[in-house]
């Protein structure tokens, strides 16, 4: 079994993702974004909506809906309220990036250790698993874009035009569409183009135009279809949105050119090799394929650059810069892989120790520092935080010692298992942050509906709240700002904080019976992590 597995690094690259987060990835909570995914892929099931996409039972076009496809799909087989399964789309995806990464990188390289290399980095870089729960939707549009990619450049080597690649190409570039509009095309896929330009050329491409229209027009009609069909069922909506969203590129977010420039810290545990590998005058002597190692810092610097020409910017539309980063970071560990033993030059070494014995002594002081972070939470999870202490503990020593003994390649490895542990056996901690404020809502609805109570929102009702809910929350205004009131007895009604004049027009009609509080954070209340949009309090109100 084992050889069989050294062998078949694409099976070791899926299981290994499957294995660092399938298990664990439920007790982290909902974010924002996720819970629009999951609200919009709960009315897909309970009200048909697949096409003409809701949230809330309102219009939900911001975003296409082949990822929330997935989610509803995993949904309606293993449960709506199962986040494992909601959850398992995207580290799918997060494994074929890595997947992906490895087979593209075999074609730029022609060395399977050099390609898995890349493919470890990519998957255990910080933000390409943060992004899965942050933003749903960016992992699947860069993932399918990554495909196509791949296809694209055997497409480009070959001499002549393959129509099987473009084909292939084209139907990947649709799917990236589908799932988040032209945002990979721009950020991935255009610097990607440059970068084969000038690395490569574009040898016969005046033969290969049918072809790359071919791959055009493939794209376009699978990715712009469903656009089409919302236009033409609610033009009104859909203009509406669709002038919002791209008033926002140049209005909302709006920073600086430079504020992408950190963009190698994204790639957490990677930081400083990441940056070394961008250190183009210094490593252009050291690495193994000058020419490919060209192309990787060619595609990674333009897609900063392009990204930082858009005003909107965001951290984590630096997502896509992590896949040619992680190749490009990979030459930088490849020349450590065949030179580290023998290295003199402290300039070289010092970066090395530094990097890796910083991630050894987080291994090293984890014990203790998390007993004192967790304090009396620990009480309830001692068997996760022993577990958790002793593998990062005797990770953290395992890359100490492969440290002092040059052996670079096993202080790699370590590396790549230390930070998939803080996921397969350090999440399971997640529940013992949760503050003395804590109040989930996931029991009100089943409440309400014994007490025969519709629940209502005034004013903003955060989507973690009506996804844990489990149902809609209807507003008790209209767009307007009138009260359109329950015809009723009584009703349930969420909300952020009364005004004076809403309690006063209310208390004139109903008696009003403070419930409780409820609280999403697992900050305490006195906490800066303490977020307000995550509380609500809790009224009934009965017809006087």
């Amino acid at each position: 079994m084992l050889k069989k597995l050294q062998h078949n690094p694409i099976i070791v690259l899926l299981l290994f993702v499957v294995l660092m987060l399938g298990f664990t990835i439920h007790y982290l909570p909902v974010s924002i974004m996720e819970a629009r995914n999951f609200i919009t892929a709960r009315e897909m099931l309970t009200d048909g909506n697949w096409l003409l996409t809701t949230m809330n039972g309102e219009a939900r076009y911001e975003k296409p809906p082949l990822p929330t496809w997935f989610t509803a799909i995993f949904a309606q087989i293993f449960g709506i309220t199962k986040l494992t399964a909601l959850r398992f789309p995207a580290i799918i995806f997060i494994a074929l990036t890595g997947i992906f990464t490895f087979l593209l990188s075999k074609q730029l390289t022609e060395n399977t250790k050099h390609s898995f290399i890349n493919a470890l980095i990519v998957v255990t870089s910080f933000y390409v698993i943060g992004i899965t729960m942050e933003a749903p939707w960016d992992i699947f549009t860069h993932g399918f874009m990554l495909m196509g990619i791949y296809f694209l450049f055997q497409f480009f080597q070959a001499p002549n035009a393959n129509y099987k690649y473009v084909i292939i190409a084209g139907v990947m570039l649709g799917g990236s569409i589908l799932c988040k509009g032209p945002v990979s095309f721009y950020a991935l896929l255009l610097p990607f183009l440059i970068a084969y330009g000038i690395v490569y050329k574009y040898k016969a491409i005046t033969k290969k135009i049918p072809a790359l229209l071919l791959f055009l027009v493939t794209g376009l009609l699978i990715g712009g279809w469903w656009y089409l069909y919302v236009r033409l069922n609610d033009p009104g909506t859909f203009a509406k949105i669709a002038e919002r969203e791209t008033g926002n590129w140049g209005s909302y977010n709006v920073r600086p050119f430079y504020y992408y420039w950190s963009f190698f810290t994204q790639s957490g545990i990677w930081t400083i090799p990441a940056f070394i590998g961008l250190l183009y005058p210094y490593l252009k002597t050291r690495v193994s394929n000058l020419k490919a190692y060209r192309f990787s810092f060619y595609w990674t610097i333009l897609a900063v650059v392009l990204l930082s020409i858009v005003p909107e910017k965001k951290s984590r539309y630096l997502m896509p810069v992590l896949i040619p980063l992680a190749i490009n970071t990979g030459f930088y560990i490849e020349y450590l892989f065949r030179s580290f033993k023998d290295l003199k030059d402290k300039r070289e070494t010092i970066p090395v120790y530094f990097n890796f014995g910083l991630i050894a002594l987080i291994g090293v002081a984890f014990p203790i520092a998390a007993y004192f972070f967790l304090g009396s939470n620990i009480t309830n999870y001692w068997f996760p935080y022993i577990l958790t202490s002793l593998t990062v503990l005797g990770l953290g020593i395992g890359i100490i010692i492969q440290l002092k003994k040059k052996d670079f390649p096993k202080v790699f490895y370590f590396t790549v298992l230390f930070f998939a542990s803080l996921f397969l056996t350090g999440l399971t901690l997640a529940n013992a942050l949760k503050g003395s404020n804590y109040n989930p809502v996931s029991n009100l609805k089943a409440e309400a509906d014994e007490e025969q109570l519709q629940v209502y929102g005034l004013g903003y009702v955060s989507p973690e709240v009506i996804w844990q809910f489990g149902d809609k929350i209807p507003s008790l205004k209209t767009e307007e700002g009138t009260f359109q009131l329950p015809e009723t007895d009584a009703f349930g009604l969420l909300t952020q904080k009364l005004s004076k004049e809403d309690k006063v027009l209310l208390s004139n009609q109903y008696e009003m019976e403070f419930q409780t509080t409820f609280d999403l954070n697992l900050a305490e209340k006195n906490s800066k992590k303490h977020n307000g949009r995550l509380v609500n309090e809790y009224y009934i109100l009965r017809k006087k």
